[in-house]
């Protein structure tokens, strides 16, 4: 880790640390200012990364402290500087929070079980814990707010590299798609319209709610008898949004659909532009007949381009009149990088792309078009491809003419780090430290605690 390894790293709580709940007896293993930190918190944060795939390594529990002990300080510095979270954000993170780990629990009632306490009991408690983590990555930004890469910082920082340690660059690609999407007649639909039209019937002549919708929605909410808890207007689709937010709380709204299927909902609670809410979604079962017409499309718009000029400009324009798949339809069909969507990079390492695309775009040369190839998304949903190979950039090692954006993101990643380090270390000589021996081993921690003989206790 760089310098002190200060990376302020959000750790989930979530079912799997039921072992690791906090005893009656417990015992400080840091005190930082006014504020301590147990080994209950460490070992809950450790359990934490086991559940999720971690190999065991006990060393990493050094890392944890440091991560503790840094949350504690930007905490206490955002109340100097009066930065605060709204409840209903606290609410909502816990929400999603919550909702995850029901969903890896496979159920409430098994989370209950793995929690030995109820799921409102356990939000309450986790409540403070995530409050204070959204406050310290606040103040870790603000901190790091005003913090610019130019052109000549970019240079510089490329230069101070040694020519031994210059990474090599994978082979990347630029790779644009059409996709069309199976879609049922209005005819097919009626049935799945029905059933959900059937269902908010049920409500309406007084069954509950969230019993129907464990037993009949088609989404990873139906666990939680369909509550999809906190969210504004930008957490849902157009349609559900315009549905949900002209209800009042206890309101049920009619049953209208979206690229999902088909919904109705109920307003459980609102709090200004913050929306509690429930549904109970009908997804309809894709057809042969839907796929069949589906490739006709594809078929059709492939003998479109063939007989066109090749090129990124007919690409383009034939991805935003004929493609169903939003996120690329209005970038010239291009894919984006997923691991850098902030940069908005095209350019994809090719043990990064969707292995179903990388089989095609192996066999292609840079400006030919796909024949429509029948792919599956991770969520099972199938549909007909047209690929277009924009770009190939072989392996090679890094250098500013091809790579100057992954440079400036290293630079920039250099800056902010040794900003925040340079932070830590003025804050931990201000502040009162004291950590328990059997964490003044840590590499990580030495000289972290705060001597005697000069020991300001920061309250």
């Amino acid at each position: 880790m760089r310098k002190f390894g200060i990376v302020v790293v959000i750790f989930c709580l979530s079912i799997s640390v039921a072992s690791a709940q906090r005893l009656m007896l417990d015992k400080i293993v840091a005190v930082v200012g006014s504020n301590i930190i147990l080994k209950s918190d460490i070992e809950l944060a450790y359990s934490n990364n086991l559940a999720n795939g971690m190999a065991p390594n006990p060393d990493v529990k050094c890392q944890i402290a440091v991560n503790l002990i840094s949350q504690k300080l930007l905490a206490a510095q955002a109340i100097i500087d009066s930065i605060e979270v709204k409840d209903d954000e606290v609410d909502n993170e816990v929400d999603r929070r919550m909702r995850s780990s029901i969903q890896r629990a496979g159920g409430e009632d098994k989370l209950e079980q793995f929690l030995g306490r109820s799921v409102i009991q356990y939000k309450d408690e986790i409540r403070p814990d995530i409050k204070e983590l959204l406050i310290a990555e606040r103040m870790r930004a603000k901190i790091t707010e005003k913090i610019t890469t130019s052109p000549q910082d970019v240079q510089k920082f490329f230069k101070a590299i040694n020519k031994d340690s210059i990474p090599t660059i994978n082979k990347e690609v630029e790779v644009g798609e059409i996709q069309f999407d199976p879609k049922l007649t209005k005819d097919e639909k009626a049935f799945y319209r029905k059933k959900a039209e059937d269902l908010l019937d049920r409500v309406k002549k007084g069954e509950d709610f969230g019993n129907l919708a464990t037993a009949y929605s088609q989404d990873g909410s139906a666990q939680q008898g369909g509550d999809l808890g906190f969210g504004d207007r930008s957490s849902y689709v157009k349609e559900f949004s315009a549905a949900a937010f002209k209800l009042k709380a206890g309101e049920l709204s009619p049953v209208f659909e979206t690229d999902f299927g088909f919904h109705f909902l109920q307003v459980i609670e609102r709090r200004g532009e913050q929306i509690h809410v429930r549904h109970i979604l009908i997804t309809p079962i894709i057809t042969q007949e839907s796929l069949d017409r589906a490739k006709m499309k594809a078929d059709t718009v492939y003998g479109l381009l063939g007989k066109a000029k090749k090129g990124a400009d007919v690409f383009s324009s034939a991805a935003s009149f004929y493609s169903d798949n939003k996120e690329t339809k209005y970038n010239g069909g291009m894919i984006l990088n997923q691991d850098n969507v902030q940069v908005r990079s095209t350019l994809i390492p090719t043990d990064r792309l969707d292995p179903q695309i990388a089989l095609v775009v192996d066999t292609m040369k840079v400006g030919e078009f796909s024949k429509p190839v029948l792919m599956t998304d991770n969520t099972g949903k199938k549909s007909y491809k047209i690929l277009y190979l924009k770009t190939v950039v072989d392996a090679h090692k890094a250098n500013l003419t091809q790579d100057f954006p992954k440079i400036k993101e290293a630079a920039s990643e250099a800056k902010i780090s040794k900003t925040v380090s340079e932070w830590f270390e003025k804050k931990r000589k201000e502040t009162y430290i004291k950590i328990d021996p059997e964490y003044q081993s840590c590499p990580q921690l030495k000289g972290w605690s705060t001597p005697v003989t000069t020991a300001q206790v920061n309250p």
